[in-house]
């Protein structure tokens, strides 16, 4: 009997085995570059097989995985490389060999037979970006066991099988992404991976592929929603779409259900605890983000004095499991994201009597753009290099399908070229970084203490945006 396909990228398949000859291939590649146990690998790369393939390869080596976003400009990918100090490159992207000396992804690679060995459970697997509020990035240290654990806890809250049937168009250097890749091989579940989000393919492969499990953020959401021909789709083989990374909008979902009769379903999780929880995945109820998943435990803190809370009161959201990051990058940065042995999360929220959980703010200073965080300072550090600009600040406002669009409050020098300042952005950071627009101020207001106060700012100029 022939080896069932477990990945699949436009004409392309391959069986479990191939990627795993191709893995020990790639390695025997790496090893002669001089790769070795527990050194770190910057990965930049497009949705492709052969990131799946590396990833196995430097695992496999015993090193970690430094995955760089390949939307990140050169000074982005500078600043993650000086935070993480890989010793050796693989990827695709221009950018990163411009830094360092890169193995292209393209270069064919012989399959060995050779079986890679299984990592220490204890040495770090990967690292992941998220930025703080204090400007750049911060790299999120996960180890092989910690995943490990987060794979097990998404598989089981997403009831997945070797019978499911996924799609993967989200980018692989995302916690969501690299979850859903990693556990669906894990479980012998068959993916198709794609370059990027396509609408209509993504309905085209739900229809002859027969998808069981879809993965959806609001960009995704609300091009469902609007596609003119959804109706005519066969969508009968999908379970649920699963609902991530953003605020579910209920009027959106509710359109897709009644014109394609798929039911969503929601869930919650960060880069450094990737999943907390998911609703039920009959009757899921999108007012809330589920409960918490077997084997995270989470509570609900005092924005005040940090005392845990009743249910029903709003604080802190705050989680412990073993599938929690080992740290940050900075070192300095990891002390404060915890309290207690508990991850904060920076999310404000509430637990009901019956355990469900709400989310009733996000984290103070953090914009999400179609689920990724944007910090405020990093796009503010660039602003202030203009010679126009005296002061400024960022803010996030609502934004129909990407939850926030960026917006920057300038106090200028004189004249001051919006459009040049939008520009400026553009070059020098990713493109959901972006200003949405530029409002001209006399002052930014700030506390005492230097604060900037965003809210007031909000409340000022905060009308929604439809970009």
């Amino acid at each position: 009997m022939s080896e069932a396909t477990a990945l699949v990228f436009e004409e392309r398949e391959y069986t479990r085995s191939q990627l795993d000859a191709l893995a020990a291939g790639l390695a025997g590649t790496l090893e002669r570059r001089g790769v070795t146990a527990g050194q770190r690998v910057a990965l930049m790369s497009s949705n492709r097989p052969e990131f799946v393939i590396a990833l196995r390869a430097i695992w496999g080596l015993g090193a970690a995985a430094v995955l760089l976003s390949p939307a990140w400009r050169r000074a982005e990918v500078e600043d993650a490389l000086a935070l993480t100090a890989p010793t050796h490159a693989v990827g695709d992207h221009p950018v990163l060999a411009e830094v360092m000396p890169m193995l292209h992804l393209d270069e064919p690679v012989e399959p060995e037979p050779r079986e890679l060995p299984v990592p220490d459970p204890a040495s770090d697997a990967l690292f992941v970006f998220s930025s703080g509020t204090t400007g750049m990035p911060k790299a999120v240290r996960h180890t092989h066991g910690g995943f490990a654990v987060a794979v097990r806890h998404w598989r089981d809250a997403l009831g997945l099988s070797s019978a499911d049937r996924m799609q993967i168009m989200t980018p692989p250097s995302h916690i969501l992404g690299l979850l859903n890749i990693v556990m669906a091989l894990d479980t012998g579940a068959w993916i198709r991976l794609h370059r990027r989000f396509d609408i209509d393919a993504m309905l085209r492969h739900i229809q002859t592929d027969r998808i069981t499990i879809e993965m959806a953020v609001a960009p995704i959401a609300l091009a469902l929603a609007a596609h003119p021909e959804l109706g005519s789709y066969d969508l009968s083989s999908l379970r649920y779409i699963m609902w991530c990374a953003t605020p579910v909008t209920e009027s959106v979902a509710e359109a897709v259900t009644d014109k394609a009769g798929a039911n969503w379903v929601t869930a919650y999780g960060t880069s450094e605890l990737p999943v907390i929880s998911c609703n039920s995945l009959q009757g899921a109820r999108l007012d809330t983000v589920g409960r918490p998943v077997p084997g995270v435990e989470v509570r609900i803190v005092s924005l005040e004095d940090g005392e845990a809370l009743p249910p029903g009161e709003v604080g802190e959201i705050q989680a412990r499991s073993g599938s929690v990051m080992g740290g940050y990058l900075p070192e300095t940065a990891t002390a404060q994201a915890f309290s207690d042995g508990w991850y904060r999360t920076g999310d404000v929220g509430y637990l009901d009597g019956d355990g469900w959980l709400r989310i009733t703010d996000r984290a103070k200073e953090m914009i999400k753009v179609r689920g990724f965080q944007v910090a405020p300072a990093e796009i503010e550090a660039v602003l202030h290099g203009h010679p126009a600009v005296e002061d400024c600040a960022v803010f996030g406002v609502d934004h129909p399908s990407d939850g926030e669009a960026v917006v920057a409050a300038v106090a200028p020098r004189g004249e001051v070229d919006a459009q040049e300042l939008c520009d400026l952005v553009g070059e020098r950071l990713a493109s959901y970084k972006r200003l949405s627009r530029v409002v001209v101020v006399p002052e930014i207001p700030r506390l005492p203490s230097g604060k900037v106060l965003r809210r007031v700012l909000k409340e000022q100029h905060g009308c929604s945006t439809d970009g």
